[in-house]
């Protein structure tokens, strides 16, 4: 045993050329393996580039098409009232549509031509579906007319649709083109819809920003200086530019609602599995302990209820027999019965902006003076929620899966700071947190939940935690005999650049993946000069780099919209279109009644 290390040593020197190694040698040899590596980089850089080169070109040549079909209807119609038809409510361009008062030619042709105006602003397309008018005339052959016979529809980009790809805005997703649609988009065909554009999400959609190096930045058509929010940003800003009347998203810690609230739309997040996510294409497949989900997006609460109307229909019960057959429940969203409502006006974790307070107590005010009951309500244990629930989850496998999806790919500058976090190696995220913990509780709490839970045997046990903790939210929401609960959504819109920075400050939103509640967001107000001036105080609950960041964040905002956020017990969609319904009818006519000279920017929002 004690000869072993001179055993080793003899050994390596027979593996050396008689005569010693010429220093020269070793040199050169490091140096052309230097080269070799350079080479090879620069060979895998070139082929993404050549990758991401010829899916811009694919994209443009399908905009190109846009203009060509939506030139050629226009020349050979001229009379075509495109105002009016972009102008009409989604219900009523349903009516006209099904009596035969519009064409869906006009309609389809109009939109088309609408969507590539606000794209060539705000880069939100990334896709025209030349199906869409073989779709057009299969929908005239119909015997039956669906609900939505003849509305265009815009589509998230990871929403499968046949003969597209599904990229994530991923390099490795490109070349995969769809061999079939989704189910929510077969269903929505059989309901008359006419898909008709793929719509831009941020790289990998583990962001509430909207960027990726294959298609670019989508900015917001509200104030191009802002994001449209993520990660349906696509959607979010072709349907506040007027391009599309109804979209779909998806949304695993506020990805319909963050959209919704920077753009002032409406979105609902349904409970998982009332809607099929078969055909989606996801970089975290597998993840189980946060959940996900497609929803609606659109401009007023009664389109989101036309849409989960028409797609609650047998077509989906049988397309995917995992989906509950539950048909829209008509009776609860046409109630009128006064509801018992818990709020919140911020949630312990991220301090409010002071228009996301505001709105929330100028809607509560509201809602008291409508006959409704509004009861104090606290969520439990917010930051075990945010930090042990909902970061550990997502990342329960250290983020091992997200990462797969960036080797040969080149990171966007908006998830750098996500991505270079999630990259540390366990040790030393644990050290950071450490060390960061008396100074920076509340980051130090992140980082160590980003190690993810280690086993399979602590998988399960993180399972049983989230099921207790929404045993324990129900139980506090039955003692306090709640109906619906009003909180805040996060906004104003965020500069450029900043929720990837930010992405704790899903919290308000997140909140209701992890306990898989449906969850909507509608536009009640917008910014104002107090609220900015307001801001300025704004020192957070910790006084942290992130609190520093989300002023910074919605800085810049006044006159764009503010939000608030619904929520109903699980399966209980129809109560939350309701209440969102009662919510939207509130404020509109709060708007009504403000006289012109009373000091309020909600003039400058078509609620």
């Amino acid at each position: 045993m004690g000869d072993g290390p001179a055993m080793i040593q003899a050994d390596w020197r027979l593996l050396l050329p008689e005569g010693g190694v010429d220093p020269r040698a070793v040199v050169a040899l490091l140096c052309g393996s230097a080269v070799a590596m350079l080479a090879l980089r620069w060979v895998g850089q070139r082929q993404i580039q050549e990758k991401m080169d010829q899916a811009r070109r694919t994209r443009d040549l399908s905009l190109e098409q846009m203009e060509k079909v939506a030139r050629q209807f226009k020349q050979q119609n001229p009379g075509i009232q495109a105002d009016h038809i972009l102008s009409l409510p989604l219900v009523e361009l349903a009516e006209k549509l099904k009596e035969g008062s519009l064409s869906p030619e006009s309609v389809l042709y109009m939109y088309i031509d609408r969507a590539l105006e606000v794209t060539r602003e705000v880069n939100c397309v990334t896709g025209f579906m030349q199906g869409c008018e073989e779709q057009l005339r299969e929908v005239q052959r119909q015997k039956e007319r669906g609900l939505l016979y003849g509305v265009p529809v815009s589509i998230k980009d990871h929403i499968g649709c046949k003969g597209h790809v599904s990229t994530s805005g991923l390099v490795q997703f490109l070349g995969r083109a769809e061999e079939e649609d989704s189910v929510i988009v077969q269903v929505l065909k059989r309901q008359g819809a006419i898909p008709f554009v793929k719509t831009n999400v941020p790289q990998s959609m583990i962001n509430y920003d909207c960027s990726n190096l294959i298609f670019g930045r989508t900015v917001n058509p509200l104030n191009h200086k802002k994001s449209p929010g993520g990660s349906s940003g696509g959607e979010g800003a072709l349907i506040a530019g007027g391009g599309s009347i109804l979209g779909f998203g998806t949304d695993v810690a506020g990805s319909i609602r963050l959209p919704s609230s920077f753009c002032g739309l409406c979105g609902l997040k349904p409970t998982g599995n009332r809607l099929s996510t078969h055909g989606l294409a996801s970089p975290i497949a597998g993840m189980k302990s946060v959940t996900g989900m497609v929803g609606p997006m659109a401009r007023d609460v009664d389109s989101l209820a036309l849409c989960m109307r028409a797609l609650l229909c047998d077509d989906m019960f049988r397309l995917d027999p995992t989906v509950p057959p539950l048909p829209f429940n008509e009776e609860v969203y046409s109630s009128s019965v006064s509801l018992r409502i818990g709020y919140y006006d911020g949630d312990g974790y991220f301090q409010p902006s002071p228009s996301m307070r505001r709105a929330v107590q100028e809607t509560k005010k509201l809602l008291q003076e409508a006959g409704h009951t509004l009861v104090p309500f606290t969520p439990p244990r917010i930051d075990y929620v945010v930090d042990e629930l909902f970061t550990r989850g997502l990342f329960s496998d250290g983020a091992a899966n997200l990462l797969d999806k960036f080797k040969g790919d080149i990171v966007d500058p908006t998830l750098k700071s996500q991505i270079n976090c999630y990259r540390l190696p366990i040790l030393v995220k644990k050290i950071l947190a450490l060390i960061l913990k008396p100074v920076y509780p509340r980051i130090a709490r992140d980082l160590n939940a980003l190690c993810g839970v280690g086993s399979a045997k602590n998988l399960w046990k993180h399972h049983v935690a989230v099921a207790a903790y929404r045993t324990e939210f129900i139980a506090k929401w039955r003692k306090l005999e709640l109906d619906v609960m009003l909180c805040p959504a996060l906004g104003p819109a965020f500069n450029k650049g900043y929720p990837g920075k930010l992405f704790a400050a899903s919290s308000y939103t997140n909140l209701y993946n992890v306990l898989n509640f449906p969850a909507g967001v509608v536009p009640v107000s917008a910014v104002t000069e107090a609220d900015e001036e307001e801001l300025k105080n704004y020192k957070g609950h910790y006084g942290d780099p992130w609190d520093k960041r989300l002023r910074e964040a919605v800085e810049g905002a006044v006159g764009l919209p503010v939000a608030v956020q619904c929520v109903a017990l699980p399966w209980q969609e129809e109560l939350c279109l309701r209440f969102m319904k009662e919510v939207e009818t509130l404020a509109r006519e709060r708007k009504r009644n403000v006289g012109p000279d009373d000091d309020d920017d909600t003039n400058d929002l078509n609620l």
